[in-house]
């Protein structure tokens, strides 16, 4: 095992708070050898570049810019040539850094090494905080995870120090708020590997959650493509107060747009309501805005943003976004392609669900809707944090709350679960006291982690399908998510709301109106919450669970088992053999929404990540077949009999047959395709929720697509679908290649086309 240098946490420990962060420069004059903190230096933060990329396509458009277009023109690789339509062209994009969370982080990881390449291209870090299950409680499910997933730790620490890449240990926290705490900034373009990157908007960059082999071309210096986004503007105007929070406008605006309604857009919001929202309530609406398919959410920077950044040990930074503040806000005049108005002063608490993200209620009117609709009313669960509301401004807010009922010898009737978002939240409010009040009225604090919110969650209170409720101010609440129970209603909402109900116990109570029963028998009502917005003694840090890459990594042995059923080296894809698919078999038409969950479900799957032969076994397992409304069970075509959806895909590649199928929002799902069957996938929908079928052969046998021997930039493809009863249909396959792609395709992968090219 290598031997790293001292990182920046021990040295802030030794010089003290006032040394929180520590440039390059400054670290070298404590020791000759310590390396570059884990917080790079001002030089990353390159206005100058993004400026000069700003002004010429300002020039070139002639036309006032939003924010977003700003930040993603700013980072074009040929801002001078590149064609720019909202909607319609792919941009060649630069972005700043990637992060990758440790589910994830193995694929990616495990493609950078089949490039062939000696180090990551742009700064690059992988957080330890998906394989974390929730169980005991905090230090009890760390140290249980660290055993059961070492090998898995262990490859990803050495391969993050032979390639130059940061690594967070387990217990550091959840990816997206170590992001904010150390690497997000007014202008930043970064890509990370999980769909809630989007919350380091809240710090006025554009954070995109992407796939892993994404996250590999940017990594191996292959420009990223992006289809140019629309810009939906959300107009917010008067203030937030009393029960109201930041969750409560992305929770409004999801009832608004629906899982699919952001698609294909950045949602910018805007307007002087903005000044009423903490930095970290920003990027509690822009993290849960993946809820509406957008590709991202941001919000233009201002004094909250300043004053984070400044908690946060990067004065430097906030220092520069205000000598470059104009170009890090939309132009006056700038156009949205469609413009939402809130008014905050009028917005009410809401709490959505069960099972969708968008089913929009105030929390007012739940109660009724839950008992015309037959939801179970009691609250088994309430469970705070995530990355979504793991702040110290939601933890406080939570235990003012918490305090009340404890000042009147009441605790949670429901049981009562937190996650801090990280370890520097979680030392932070063990030293102010926060969490114990949680722990005193009921609570159990988790690890720093994601825990229940994907599905890592050792449940044990109800028994499958037994119908029951529970709350979260998480992000997603699809069918079995959090517990693998599909009778789990689950409602996401507010922290401050989910400590209410928790002590209610009830779906009915409405904490703005309703009285609770003191121990004394008097009646009193919850008084709204309350909580600093940063801690006034500055963040503790707490642990040092930074790695830091060695300046060089060359003689750093990756450790991967042979032998491990969790780590497979990969091969490359077979170049295409240049000629057609013929006689494809349908594997499956997809009924209703087709989400991330259905396609790849994550919990106890999570294990597999690294190992694409058994990462296969979990391909659509979740989805509902339309032939006989069946999860996981679809007729294979050879045999007539019906078997699980990995098995008669493995069926029709040992029989050297495709399987046809389209709209992947999930590039490891199209490994799991090409791995078991050589699948031809045609995408019909590229939403981050789906909710459009996936195979369109709908009453076909199989299929052909024809014209790929002769693919061109432009040049449609041909499908031949063959019905049951001898029939058949042709239709057009559109395609929106460009050459690169179209070399890629050639290639097998983008990484094989790249190896050709460097020989």
């Amino acid at each position: 095992m290598a031997t790293y240098c001292l990182t920046a946490t021990r040295l802030q420990l030794a010089l003290g708070q006032g040394a929180r962060r520590l440039h390059v420069a400054a670290a070298l004059r404590v020791k000759a050898k310590v390396a570059v903190s884990r917080f790079e230096p001002t030089a990353y933060v390159n206005y100058e570049k993004l400026r000069s990329s700003i002004d010429t396509v300002h020039k070139r458009l002639n036309r006032p810019l939003t924010l977003s277009e700003k930040i993603v023109y700013g980072h074009l690789d040929d801002p001078a040539g590149q064609e720019i339509t909202r909607g319609r062209t792919y941009l060649r994009l630069r972005p700043d850094r990637v992060a990758m969370q440790d589910a994830t982080a193995q694929m990616a990881m495990l493609q950078f090494i089949s490039s062939g390449l000696p180090r990551v291209a742009v700064p690059s870090t992988i957080h330890c905080d998906h394989l974390i299950e929730a169980k005991d409680g905090g230090a009890q499910d760390l140290q249980r995870a660290k055993d059961v997933n070492q090998e898995v730790y262990s490859f990803l620490a050495t391969a993050a120090a032979k390639y130059g890449v940061g690594f967070w240990k387990p217990g550091s926290g959840i990816i997206h708020q170590i992001i904010l705490e150390n690497y997000a900034y007014p202008g930043v373009m970064l890509i990370g590997t999980d769909s809630h990157t989007p919350n380091g908007g809240g710090l006025g960059g554009i954070c995109i959650g992407v796939g892993g082999a994404d996250a590999v071309d940017v990594m191996a210096d292959i420009p990223w493509e992006l289809k140019c986004p629309n810009v939906i503007g959300v107009k917010l105007t008067g203030s937030l107060s009393g029960w109201t929070s930041p969750k409560d406008v992305i929770l409004k605006v999801a009832g608004i747009l629906t899982v699919k309604g952001g698609t294909g857009a950045i949602v910018e919001y805007h307007g002087p309501g903005v000044e009423s929202i903490s930095c970290t309530g920003m990027a509690t609406i822009c993290n849960m805005g993946a809820e509406i398919g957008a590709t991202t959410s941001v919000f233009p920077y201002n004094h909250r943003m300043k004053s984070y950044l400044e908690k946060t040990g990067r004065a430097d930074i906030a220092a520069a976004a205000n000598e470059n503040k104009d170009i890090l806000v939309p132009d006056a005049g700038c156009e949205y392609d469609q413009l939402i108005e809130i008014n905050l002063s009028e917005l009410k608490p809401h709490i959505n669900g069960p099972f969708t993200p968008d089913l929009a209620h105030p929390v007012a009117e739940i109660g009724a809707v839950a008992e015309k609709s037959g939801w179970p009313l009691d609250v088994k669960v309430g469970l705070i944090g995530s990355c979504t509301n793991s702040s110290y401004e939601d933890m406080g807010r939570a235990a003012s709350l918490a305090k009340q009922a404890l000042d009147r010898g009441l605790k949670c009737k429901a049981q009562f679960t937190v996650s801090p978002g990280s370890e520097q939240i979680r030392a932070t409010i063990e030293r102010d006291g926060y969490a114990q009040i949680l722990r005193d009225v009921g609570g159990v604090v988790m690890a720093n982690a994601c825990g229940p919110c994907i599905g890592q969650w050792a449940r044990g209170d109800v028994s499958k399908g037994e119908k029951n409720t529970i709350v979260t101010s998480f992000n997603r609440n699809f069918t079995a998510r959090n517990d693998a129970n599909p009778a789990t209603h689950a409602f996401v909402t507010s922290p401050e709301i989910v400590t209410a109900l928790s002590i209610a116990g009830s779906l009915k109570f409405n904490p703005e109106k309703d009285f609770l029963t003191a121990a004394n028998g008097e009646k009193f009502k919850l008084q709204p919450p309350s909580g600093d917005e940063l801690p006034a003694r500055d963040f503790d840090p707490g642990q040092d669970t930074y790695q830091h890459p060695p300046e060089e990594g060359g003689s750093v042995r990756v450790d991967v088992n042979p032998q491990s059923n969790r780590l497979q080296l990969l091969e490359p894809f077979d170049k295409w053999d240049s000629g057609d698919l013929e006689d494809m078999r349908v594997l499956i038409k997809v009924k209703g929404k087709c989400t991330t969950d259905h396609i790849s479900a994550a919990g106890p799957w999570l294990k597999f990540r690294g190992h694409l032969d058994n990462i296969s076994n979990n391909l659509l397992i979740g989805a509902v077949n339309i032939e006989n409304d069946a999860v996981n069970k679809v007729r294979n075509q050879l045999t007539g009999e019906h078997g699980g959806v990995p098995d008669v895909a493995r069926h029709y590649k040992v029989s050297q047959l495709g399987g046809g199928g389209g709209g992947s929002c999930q590039p490891a799902v199209n490994l799991c395709l090409l791995h078991m069957t050589g699948a031809s996938v045609q995408s019909l929908a590229s939403l981050r929720v789906q909710q459009t079928p996936w195979f369109i052969w709908g009453g076909g046998r199989a299929g052909s697509v024809t014209g790929e021997r002769a693919v061109g930039r432009t040049s449609p493809l041909k499908a031949i679908i063959k019905h049951s009863d001898g029939s058949q249909d042709t239709i057009q396959l559109n395609h929106t290649f460009n050459e690169t792609q179209i070399g890629w395709f050639r290639a097998g992968s983008a990484l094989n086309r790249m190896k050709e090219l460097k020989q």
